[in-house]
């Protein structure tokens, strides 16, 4: 098959996991590593990008009988800026960034329902599902490799805020420690430091400010000068400091306590603490430098207020 406009700009995996729905995730991951799927006649990893006009081949697979999709509901979300080119939107905590991996639909297939006359619609980068905050997309094809091309070679400015457990070291500045990303017994998609020099580790580099100090909590800014998979997530967490309301590589007990308003004199807090505050870049026509802000969500202020 050769990628259209449509599925250019997409990651392999996450392209083979929307067309081979009902696929095992740990199948599809496997093909994939024994060189079965070829992009262009050659091998290719996971996180290969593809472009319009690439020619993938996919081996025979067994496809289930996939259940009717849900309908993709119309919604727009708070717009930080928009023009021509580029639309920043403030996605909330809970909501995908798109659909697939037992997701139905999320932000980019609301929009384009939502925006039924737009011609190019195309996310410009990932959020996980359980962090709110800026959310970049393209408008024109021209605008999105732009704008891709500044996230791959790091011209773009990417600051979040967390809240972590424990009292963060203020010396404890950079994590400069290699990531790993591998499938665990459920065939999710996890991530683990590693030692330097591991074979398909990737260097990773956070920064970390701390920004206030509470009775066994603390709130970091956090810059990330890579953007790996649950970078953030995975640095926090292997320092002793996990994030507020992981799931994933969270304090569980912690989180389930918050979650039924059994700390902080039963207020509730049941999602994870980690927002995009802050996203500049160079806009991809004018050359213009775009900054642009979104504030704590009111969840999270009333937690903070609480502490």
């Amino acid at each position: 098959m050769v990628i259209d406009e449509a599925s250019a700009g997409q990651r392999l995996d996450n392209f083979l996991l929307k067309i081979l729905k009902g696929v095992p995730k740990t199948h599809v991951y496997r093909i994939v590593r024994s060189g079965e799927v070829r992009v262009n006649k050659g091998r290719a990893s996971a996180d290969t990008r593809l472009a319009a006009g690439d020619e993938v081949r996919v081996p025979p697979v067994r496809v289930s009988e996939a259940p009717a999709p849900a309908p993709v509901p119309a919604r727009e979300f708070p717009v930080l800026f928009e023009d021509d080119h580029v639309l920043a939107v403030d996605k909330p905590a809970g909501v995908a960034v798109h659909g697939g991996s037992g997701v139905s639909f999320g932000v980019i297939e609301q929009l384009r329902r939502a925006r039924p006359q737009a011609r190019f619609l195309e996310l410009v980068h990932r959020l996980d599902k359980e962090t709110s905050g800026i959310l970049l997309l393209a408008k024109k094809r021209s605008a999105l490799t732009a704008l891709q091309d500044q996230f791959r070679q790091r011209q773009t400015g990417k600051t979040y805020a967390a809240l972590v457990t424990g009292t963060w070291p203020a010396n404890r500045k950079v994590i400069d420690l290699p990531l790993y990303k591998y499938l665990d017994a459920e065939g999710e998609r996890r991530v683990r430091v590693v030692a330097p020099g591991t074979e398909e580790a990737r260097r990773s580099i956070t920064l970390v400010k701390v920004v206030r100090s509470y009775a066994g909590f603390t709130l970091l800014d956090v810059t990330i000068k890579t953007g790996r998979t649950h970078q953030i997530r995975v640095h926090l967490a292997h320092e002793g400091h996990p994030i507020v309301g992981d799931p994933k590589y969270g304090d569980f007990a912690l989180n389930k306590a918050l979650a039924r308003g059994e700390r902080l004199g039963g207020h509730r807090f049941s999602r994870m603490f980690l927002h995009a505050r802050r996203l500049s870049f160079l806009h991809p026509a004018t050359g213009d430098t775009i900054e642009l802000e979104a504030p704590l969500p009111p969840e999270c202020t009333e937690l903070l207020d609480h502490l």
